[in-house]
């Protein structure tokens, strides 16, 4: 890995509203080449929206659905990136025969690059999942991708980084969700828009545990155990029927926080990225002291099910989504 700058996004998209959402992702690519930054990454299904899929059919997802690399979105993205010369990441919704993905794709100004689907989608019943890690050589770094509920398997970060990744692309919608948890909940939608007034109470709710609260229990791991590079982007305001908090951040190989967006609004944090730190970091060592033979127990089969957090009324003993 080679020393890089990167810029974590944030903004309140627009339901199904690609024009606007790729607006906001050229004027915040922008912000963020004037920063310094050679690389920007955007959060989950940000070109098409995200939560308010959830009730569509099948036959209504393939229809805001495109194809990856050859859709209208990613020329837009390639325009995008060749306009400023900088790689650019986002998130939208890829249709592939009768399939439909919640896919993340990368394009450079010379073109598109790679894609990730989610590996665990549940925002539809009717989204397939994907089916591989991926990690890419880009920019002189090994980059790799996980989408939102994909990171909250520790299995998933582990074997991407085992997979070479020095820096993983979190791209989220989450936080501000129904939970049983202790203190975690939805925000008022008035605090929202009354932000400019009483902003104190809002960033109270985004910053205590229905936000970032939440995200310190487990984000800052996820870097440290693996001693990785981790890049987390979020929607800030309406995301369908409830309100997301932001809180772009980048964490480094020992789960401290490099940079983080206290903005009530749209806004890009761009963070220097080291190579030393990948070689100091203690996941590093813990990478090297494993003992896969005696992990068996991992791999054995089991009929799995990713149900979305905020389903409180599951069967005893399933897993949560994005909002445990």
């Amino acid at each position: 890995m080679r020393e890089i700058r990167v810029g974590a996004a944030q903004f309140e998209h627009r339901d199904g509203d690609g024009e606007f959402n790729l607006g906001r992702i050229a004027a915040l690519t922008r912000q963020a080449v004037e920063r310094g930054a050679e690389l920007v990454s955007f959060h989950e299904g940000c070109i098409s929206g995200y939560s308010w899929v959830q009730p569509l059919s099948l036959e209504r997802l393939r229809e805001i659905a495109e194809p990856v690399p050859g859709g209208p979105s990613v020329r837009q993205l390639e325009r995008i990136a060749r306009e400023f010369r900088v790689v650019v990441m986002a998130g939208l919704f890829e249709r592939e025969g009768d399939r439909v993905y919640n896919t993340y794709v990368t394009v450079a100004p010379e073109g598109y690059v790679a894609r990730f689907r989610k590996l665990h989608p549940f925002v539809n019943p009717h989204l397939s999942a994907g089916d591989e890690f991926c990690v890419i050589d880009l920019l002189g770094c090994k980059m790799g991708f996980l989408i939102c509920y994909d990171n909250n398997l520790v299995e998933n970060v582990r074997i991407t980084r085992m997979m070479g990744a020095e820096i993983i692309m979190m791209p989220h919608v989450t936080g501000c969700l129904p939970s049983v948890m202790p203190g975690r909940g939805v925000v008022d939608p008035a605090l929202w828009d009354d932000r400019e007034r009483d902003p104190v109470r809002l960033r109270q709710e985004f910053r205590g545990p229905k936000g970032r609260g939440w995200l310190m229990r487990w984000l800052p791991a996820r870097a440290y155990e693996n001693g990785v590079y981790a890049v987390f982007t979020n929607p800030i305001g309406r995301d369908y029927d409830t309100i997301k908090p932001g809180l772009a951040m980048i964490l480094d190989p020992f789960g401290e926080i490099l940079v983080e967006s206290h903005a009530l609004g749209d806004d890009v944090v761009v963070g220097c990225l080291t190579p030393d730190k990948l070689e100091q970091a203690s996941g590093r060592r813990y990478l090297r002291a494993r003992r896969p033979e005696l992990y068996g127990k991992l791999v054995e089969p089991q009929e799995s099910e990713t149900l979305p957090g905020w389903t409180l009324e599951r069967p005893e003993g399933s897993g949560g989504g994005s909002a445990p």
